[in-house]
């Protein structure tokens, strides 16, 4: 668009012409670059007004010159304007106010202002706020029931460390010489490896649940209710020097404390628990002796012991016919995985008595052993099949033996107790047929029928 400039000379004027001239040639320059200056200005606006956008919506083609009618819906939205995008999120949903935030923000800690209004300095997410557990104050009858079920279930498997994991359960709070007194209470009506298993279990608890002072004064009640626990266990002074010597030999008591204990005591019985433990520790090497207090085991006994120990056993039965008292003796043993050999020392005296009232009292025993399934029918088989095996030895001793054996398996089966597939296994007598005399004492062939 050119626009045409009119100039007005005035020729009247007295200038000359060279001058005339150069002055309307600047007033037009000037003029012109003016003009061009304002005609750039409005067509940059015009076109600044005009703003070509490409369209976004899939109903028609975009036209290069449609001017885009943008509506309300466009004000605020988040999508890029200048067409480019995938119509994603400015800033991947992060920019802004109520937008969820960048994907995978929520797993960054957010920083914590104290200033904040809206800060909770109770809230448990800060770090600065700890819990510990709190274990209510058990009752003594509380305590008392639980104790036993620790000690009883400790009975069973002999793990120290967890009947530990389980005194820690407990809130004993000042009350922990119940531990050593309850054990030592449980321990005196059982069996005396049960009393070693209690021993052990104090010197393992030293150090660890209770100190010097609670298995002191565990002690110290235990001999004041001796008259008490007397009436229940006859032999319980007796008992209870044992442990209190063994704490001593273990180094969880000092020697001293037998000397404080002889002072304070009230009690005949009383008394008498301390002087057993004095003697016990002044005996010479008392302290290792100490360590079989109790005895030995059952599986650590020499297998020689047991033996006399059941041949004693079975003698002391024949003498006075008591069952109960056999039943008891063997029990004390603690060798089930060695009843075998009662079975065979019972059939062995049985051959060796040749008496019928022997074999009579014989099958008794092990009738009432099979019924109370203290004897299993592995062990009695074992036993009977041992005979079996040394019956060539044995009658060379005892020459009537076999028909003895015989008489006793055929008892014994009629009895319940021996099963058919033993009285089978029984070796048969052979017969040796001699020939007429005079013949030397030759065998005589048998022949073929």
């Amino acid at each position: 668009m050119d626009k045409e400039i009119e100039i007005d000379v005035d020729t009247d004027s007295p200038i000359l012409n060279g001058a005339l001239e150069g002055s309307v040639a600047s007033r037009s320059i000037s003029e012109l670059s003016k003009s061009a200056e304002n005609l750039s200005t409005d067509q940059r606006l015009k076109r600044k007004a005009k703003r070509v956008v490409r369209q976004l919506s899939k109903d028609g083609a975009p036209n290069g010159n449609q001017v885009s009618q943008t509506g309300r819906h466009w004000k605020n939205t988040r999508r890029s304007r200048n067409g480019r995008g995938r119509g994603l999120p400015k800033k991947g949903g992060a920019g802004g106010k109520g937008v969820w935030g960048k994907l995978g923000s929520e797993l960054v800690e957010e920083d914590v202002d104290m200033n904040d209004p809206n800060y909770d300095s109770d809230s448990l997410d800060h770090g600065d706020v700890e819990l510990k557990t709190i274990i209510p104050e058990a009752s003594d009858d509380e305590l008392k029931k639980s104790t036993e079920a620790i000690v009883l279930e400790y009975f069973e498997h002999g793990d120290t460390f967890e009947a530990k994991l389980s005194f820690e359960e407990l809130n004993f709070k000042d009350k922990f010489h119940m531990i050593p007194q309850l054990a030592i209470e449980i321990a005196l009506d059982h069996k005396p490896s049960h009393r070693e298993m209690t021993s052990v279990l104090i010197s393992d608890l030293y150090g660890q649940v209770i100190k010097q002072k609670d298995i002191a004064m565990g002690f110290s009640i235990l001999l004041n209710n001796l008259p008490d626990l007397i009436l229940d266990t006859p032999d319980a002074s007796t008992v209870l020097g044992n442990f209190l010597a063994r704490a001593v030999a273990d180094d969880c008591l000092p020697p001293k404390i037998i000397e404080i204990f002889k002072a304070k005591a009230e009690t005949e019985q009383a008394r008498h628990a301390v002087e057993r433990a004095n003697t016990l520790l002044s005996m010479k090497h008392g302290l290792v002796r100490l360590d079989n207090v109790w005895g030995l085991g059952g599986g650590l006994r020499p297998v020689k012991y047991l033996s006399r120990q059941m041949n004693l056993l079975l003698q002391e039965y024949l003498s006075s016919s008591d069952i109960h008292e056999a039943t008891r003796c063997l029990l004390e043993l603690e060798v089930p995985h060695f009843y075998h050999e009662l079975v065979y020392e019972s059939i062995v005296m049985a051959l060796e008595a040749l008496n019928s009232h022997v074999e009579e009292l014989m099958c008794k025993l092990l009738k009432s052993l099979s019924d109370a399934i203290i004897i299993t029918p592995d062990m009695m088989e074992r036993g009977f099949l041992r005979v079996y095996d040394d019956m060539p030895d044995i009658i060379l001793d005892v020459p009537l033996a076999g028909t003895v054996l015989d008489r006793f398996v055929d008892q014994c089966h009629n009895a319940g107790f021996l099963p058919e597939s033993v009285v089978k296994k029984m070796p048969t007598r052979g017969r040796k047929r001699f020939v007429s005399e005079g013949d030397g004492g030759r065998i005589k062939e048998l022949s073929a029928i």
